[in-house]
């Protein structure tokens, strides 16, 4: 009976044992490809083929195959760059609260594995791209050795600047949808590249005043661990502005698109100026970081919205 009750225990907590590495793995999983910047640049880069199907008038459902190539290989890339970005981060990630649990600090993974997984993936997504157009591939390589090289590589720890050269890397996931259907690409592809690029530098600056202290413990010169937070307060502001004209160049998404975004845009504008007024920097640096996580994301099904009537033809 002892035996029983022994094998019976061991079965248990083998079973356990199982749940726990699974859980633990898919956690590092997460942590390593950062699912969180792949899902939302897979909603721009989802948007930008929509889109391109619309205004080639092409149909989705005929192009369910590319479609799927171009969601699974632009997904592959961005998490390759994001464990790159981890991979060679693993110095400063310890220094700050979000990023010190991560499995190459941890080494719950090891940094040999998680070069060679960043390499794969990356890899694979650029041969799945191929299969679409050799355009999104090319624009696929070129946001991954921006965010890669420029970013993580050369400007991160060297300059102010790096917020707008790393957003040269977030804005091309419209352009690789859009490319994947209409190589040619067309005038609404390149303001998505413009709305992406001019959006990051508020939200990313937002994010900079919020973890300021631990930008400058792990001596990343953000703007406002640099310059203060007038200064980048400033900087946003001029960057929202930079936002207001964009809405009348995509006229042809209808003149509801052009009211809502404008509506968004005025929004997002009036807190920004706000932060004038407000003595509490970081209650404001949340405001826009909050706005501007939901700003994106109306913004682009609105645009879905306003274009459903065709694609499925």
């Amino acid at each position: 009976m002892d035996k029983v009750e022994t094998t019976s225990s061991q079965i248990i907590d083998n079973s356990a044992d199982t749940k726990r590495k699974i859980v633990t793995f898919l956690a590092d999983f997460k942590s390593l490809t950062k699912m969180g910047i792949v899902n939302s640049n897979l909603m721009i880069t989802f948007a930008g083929f929509w889109l391109a199907i619309y205004f080639t008038n092409a149909s989705f459902i005929a192009n369910w195959d590319v479609f799927l190539l171009t969601m699974a290989g632009s997904a592959l890339v961005i998490a390759g760059g994001c464990m790159m970005n981890n991979w060679y981060d693993v110095d400063i990630d310890p220094v700050m609260t979000r990023t010190k649990g991560r499995p190459t600090v941890t080494g719950s993974v090891s940094l040999s594995h998680v070069l060679v997984i960043a390499v794969s993936s990356t890899a694979l997504g650029l041969i799945l791209l191929m299969f679409t157009t050799m355009e999104a591939a090319l624009i696929a390589f070129f946001g991954w050795f921006v965010y890669v090289v420029l970013y993580t590589m050369w400007s991160k720890r060297k300059y102010t600047l790096n917020t707008a050269i790393g957003s040269f890397s977030g804005a091309v996931p419209p352009l690789i949808g859009w490319a994947a259907v209409d190589p040619g690409l067309h005038t609404v592809a390149f303001v998505l590249f413009l709305v992406m690029f001019i959006w990051q530098t508020p939200h990313f600056l937002a994010l900079a005043i919020k973890k300021n202290k631990e930008y400058k413990d792990a001596g990343v010169p953000m703007l406002p661990a640099v310059y203060g937070f007038e200064i980048t307060k400033r900087q946003i502001v001029v960057y929202i502005v930079c936002l207001l004209p964009l809405p009348f160049f995509m006229a042809s998404l209808g003149n509801a698109f052009i009211v809502m975004a404008t509506l968004l845009n005025a929004g997002w504008l009036a807190i920004g100026i706000s932060g004038f007024f407000m003595k509490n920097d970081l209650k404001w640096a949340n405001m826009i970081f909050i706005y501007s996580l939901n700003y994106l994301t109306l913004l682009f099904v609105m645009m879905v919205v306003v274009t459903s009537e065709l694609p499925f033809s």
